[in-house]
């Protein structure tokens, strides 16, 4: 896989996926993208309903291969609106490390993100509905699928699914130290990175959980992909 740190830029899809602001941040490469969506939790998906008012709802998500899919409510009228065509817009963000510079002006953050644009489309064909759900519950968790009880057909026609292809991406990605004014470097303050890693902690059981059931390894075990 193509290193985020070392890659060298493709070229973006279209322009409108081209990043204009700090540009030497941007990744084009495909292999980036995906790791940056396989790895983060949550993602924000953005449309402007037909009242042109913006909404912009956090999501589980998922990567199969050349789509994200995405789930909600069948009720859920934002999901609605995507369904209808709206255009998408969906982002994710990993934050790597606080950046403590010398001024209060460049103070930032270490971070790798994605944005996607693209038209959602409404998955109705069950199979692939099924497949997409188990592709969110493994990204969550993986190997956690086979243990639990699959959806019923009532829980599938009130659960809308999303897809959105990955054509229109970009990544743009931060490392390194603080980029302090040069006479600011003279100044007694510290200044450096504070790294910043999400791991989980003691699984904490269900109350109701029955008597003598262990956490599997997949939950003792946990990590996420890209964590050391």
């Amino acid at each position: 896989m193509a290193d985020w740190r070392t890659a060298v830029p493709a070229s973006p899809h279209s322009e409108r996926v081209r990043v204009r602001r700090k540009r030497e941040r941007a990744n084009y490469e495909r292999e980036v993208i995906d790791a940056i969506l396989d790895e983060a939790l949550i993602a924000h998906l953005g449309i402007a309903d037909a009242d042109g008012q913006p909404l912009v709802l956090p999501m589980l998500h998922a990567r199969h291969g050349d789509v994200v899919y995405c789930h909600g409510s069948a009720a859920s009228r934002t999901l609605r609106a995507l369904a209808a065509g709206a255009p998408a817009c969906l982002t994710v963000t990993l934050l790597d490390a606080l950046v403590l510079a010398r001024s209060a002006m460049h103070h930032s953050a270490n971070y790798r993100s994605v944005m996607l644009l693209g038209e959602a489309t409404l998955v109705t064909d069950r199979q692939e509905k099924l497949n997409a759900l188990e592709a969110i519950v493994e990204h969550i968790v993986p190997g956690r699928w086979p243990d639990v009880r699959w959806p019923t057909e009532n829980e599938l026609k009130a659960t809308s699914v999303l897809a959105i292809p990955i054509d229109e991406a970009s990544a743009k990605i931060r490392t390194g130290p603080p980029l302090d004014d040069e006479q600011d470097y003279e100044l007694g303050v510290w200044a450096g990175v504070l790294p910043l890693v999400s791991e989980p902690r003691t699984p904490e059981p269900d109350p109701r959980l029955g008597a003598g059931i262990p956490p599997p390894p997949y939950v003792s075990g946990y990590r996420r992909p890209g964590s050391a």
